[in-house]
């Protein structure tokens, strides 16, 4: 006979620091080459985030899977695009520590209630990328133990030449595990799509823990946070390998569960959501 196992509660501490919550400015910091579909799916994704022009009978919207932040302590996290830095040249080179990642982000000013987010292009090495991560966040000094230079950044690479199945799942076989046929990225290229879903991840997990004392599980030196707790799923009855039940264009066939500002398709990952303790997918 055969018992259901009931689901524990996945539970994130919130450990009393500040968030960032009201109005809050993202800036992108455009390191190497992007083509202009990149740019564009990327700031769209952006303008999405706090979009209300989605029809109440739409399809899921990525605004909606932002709202979700709101249900973390102090309210709404409503944001806007901010300033767009390019950098052709790699002027830092084409190999990047964490402090340089600081000193990009800092390009883009030092305001309190902004996000200043790094991209780098697929030609550019960053430590520990591809190893065990595809991005990430955190806070640092635009001058040297100035406290007025704070800020909060993110920083995600293109992973489409160094590593598709890793950084780029489930538009590309992985690395591990069950050898599953990828999807079709709905915006129509791999390393784009694989960035909004490390964007969507790092960017979630700015907003609810930017100093490293909000909302996550485990130590802070390795923490779990909104969505990284809820990592590989993105539609219901997902499990290791399969993303889940998604929507599907019938034109290009490519799988998506979000819809944003110019009718643009995106796959986001599920957040965890404090209201019941459950990560939260949007299909």
């Amino acid at each position: 006979m055969l018992k259901l196992v009931q689901e524990q509660p996945l539970v994130l501490t919130y450990h009393k620091g500040p968030l960032l919550k009201g109005n809050i400015t993202v800036n992108l910091i455009w390191y190497g080459t992007f083509t202009p579909n990149q740019r564009s799916t990327i700031v769209d994704f952006i303008n999405s985030l706090s979009s209300h022009s989605n029809p109440p009978k739409s399809p899921p919207s990525v605004s909606s899977w932002w709202k979700i932040t709101d249900g973390y302590k102090g309210g709404l996290s409503t944001v806007v695009l901010g300033n767009q830095i390019q950098d052709l040249k790699y002027s830092l080179g084409k190999s990047l520590k964490d402090s340089q990642l600081v000193a990009l982000a800092a390009k883009a000013g030092y305001k309190t209630d902004s996000i200043n987010v790094v991209l780098t292009a697929a030609d550019v090495v960053v430590d520990d990328f591809c190893m065990d991560r595809c991005g990430s966040h955190g806070s640092g000094f635009g001058k040297a133990r100035d406290p007025k230079s704070k800020l909060a950044y993110a920083w995600v690479g293109n992973p489409v030449k160094q590593c598709p199945g890793y950084c780029a799942w489930p538009f590309h076989t992985p690395v591990y595990g069950p050898q599953t046929t990828p999807l079709i990225p709905p915006n129509g290229d791999i390393g784009a799509d694989g960035m909004i879903i490390n964007l969507a991840t790092v960017l979630a997990g700015t907003v609810t823990n930017p100093f490293n004392n909000g909302y996550f599980q485990g130590p802070a030196s390795a923490p779990l946070e909104a969505v990284s707790a809820c990592t590989g799923i993105f539609g219901s009855g997902a499990y290791p390998g399969y993303p889940g039940q998604l929507l599907v264009d019938k034109a290009t066939k490519a799988s998506y569960n979000a819809v944003g500002v110019k009718g643009r398709k995106y796959l986001l990952p599920a957040m965890w959501d404090p209201r019941t303790s459950t990560c939260k997918t949007l299909v």
